[in-house]
């Protein structure tokens, strides 16, 4: 079984795969992001009908996760990978990879907790048919707001925020509507975190596989210790579940930065079961022109360099030999 979980990042995805990781037959490692960083490189590789492009493909895939900040404890066989792939595609060596990965830890089923391939579900859907579950995480998109601001990653105006998650939003739900309903489960953060063994219990019996009580142990599994010793903006898988970290947006975020979310994501706030704070009660729904758009992307460039400026030299280190592997696979349309 394949199981992918898709929504937007911030929303528990490290908490419940960690979760999901304690379980005997799943196995779920840290994510080095493959659709989503490789997605755009492809057609610097040319045709994979090409040996060479594709033997160059899998052996950078491979060295992404070989330098992922939380390291997988499996060793791979480049000849190994290609023999697994049932037909030369991006996602194809992706499944290898993950299938190996299980495989070394004696699990017949993994998750990829990358929340990113929402944006390749077409391909996904195609590849894996009906061995692929889809698990949608979802969370209050103010409190996303919230994280993301304080985080190293991603945008960083409540407004760039808001239109990510909105349509990210929007492509999960509408994979509800188009897959199989045993292969999809819906499941909120409030959920996940104020009621976590009876949130695990229905997942579990979704998955059809056996909830374990260590499941709720998760922050002191040695996966949980890898990760938080990665980086800062995982620290806090090494604690037990937080049942009160949902609505901080309320004190987190500026009225102005809430309307400007509400402007922009409220139709998916309200299709989640999210009651709007501000919009189409005490003001209406802000419409932005180009100017203020404008406005808005040099403020969101700003804040990322800022945020950028503060990543602590640890952390900066750790993400280093992935970043540096990126640009050289970038520079190669130049050199070519």
């Amino acid at each position: 079984m394949k199981i992918f979980m898709i929504g937007t990042q911030r929303s528990g995805s490290n908490l419940l795969r960690l979760m999901l990781n304690q379980a005997p037959a799943i196995a779920a490692p840290h994510p080095p992001h493959i659709l989503e960083r490789f997605a755009p490189l492809l057609p610097l590789y040319g045709s994979l009908a090409d040996d060479a492009a594709f033997d160059c493909l899998v052996d950078d895939v491979l060295r992404l996760v070989e330098a992922n900040p939380v390291p997988w404890p499996v060793a791979f066989d480049r000849s190994d990978i290609r023999r697994r792939c049932h037909e030369r595609s991006l996602v194809a060596v992706f499944g290898a990879v993950m299938d190996r990965m299980a495989e070394a830890g004696a699990k017949p089923d993994w998750v990829c907790k990358s929340l990113a391939n929402v944006h390749f579900l077409p391909e996904i859907e195609r590849c894996f048919g009906a061995d692929a579950r889809y698990l949608y995480l979802y969370r209050d998109g103010r409190d996303v707001c919230l994280s993301f601001m304080k985080a190293v990653v991603g945008e960083k105006t409540a407004y760039h925020v808001a239109r990510q998650w909105h349509a990210e939003q929007q492509l999960a739900l509408a994979c509800g509507q188009r897959v199989p309903a045993a292969q999809y489960l819906a499941l909120s953060y409030e959920e996940l975190t104020q009621a976590p063994e009876p949130a695990l219990r229905r997942l579990c019996a979704w998955l059809g596989t056996e909830f374990h009580p260590a499941m709720l142990d998760f922050h002191a599994s040695d996966e949980a210790g890898r990760t938080a010793s990665s980086g800062k903006m995982w620290e806090n898988v090494r604690k037990p579940v937080m049942a009160g970290n949902s609505r901080k947006w309320l004190e987190g975020l500026s009225q102005d930065q809430i309307i400007d979310f509400e402007s922009v994501a409220g139709d998916s706030l309200a299709a989640l079961g999210y009651e709007l704070e501000f919009v189409g009660k005490s003001c209406q729904a802000r419409r932005y022109d180009a100017q203020a758009v404008a406005a808005l992307d040099a403020e969101n460039r700003r804040l990322k360099g800022v945020a950028r400026q503060e990543l602590s030299p640890a952390d900066a280190a750790a993400r280093k030999p992935q970043e540096d592997l990126l640009a050289e696979i970038r520079s190669r349309a130049v050199t070519a």
